[in-house]
């Protein structure tokens, strides 16, 4: 296996993404792979700082990180989260279904946060 250079990980290109049909919003998503970034605000949003947890719309958190147009820009900002939360729950679930994946979220990760 090849030993990588600093410029070799910061120019690799591992935004990886997936077009997704959502027929109760009528149209497909692009869903991305967060960054490190992105996936720690996020995870620090449902992490309180007293330790407790906050999962009020936590998929409509995990889409709103992982739903970009296509230039790779994400659609949503922390202020769309209470309106994107109250989309139909099925449509939430296929996209935070596919967010998990892409993102290496497991169900007992959620769980974990739940509990810290």
């Amino acid at each position: 296996m090849t030993l990588l250079s600093k410029a070799q990980i910061l120019q690799a290109n591992d935004n990886k993404t997936e077009q997704i049909e959502v027929p109760e919003w009528g149209g497909e998503v692009i869903v991305a792979v967060m960054s490190g970034h992105a996936r720690d605000r996020l995870e620090a949003s449902i992490v309180g700082k007293n330790g407790g947890s906050n999962l009020q719309n936590i998929r409509a958190k995990y889409v709103a990180a992982s739903l970009v147009d296509e230039n790779g820009d994400l659609l949503f900002s922390e202020s769309d989260i209470a309106a994107l939360g109250k989309k139909s729950a099925a449509a939430l679930d296929r996209v935070f279904a596919v967010a998990q994946r892409l993102n290496h979220i497991t169900d007992d990760d959620v769980e974990a946060l739940a509990k810290n």
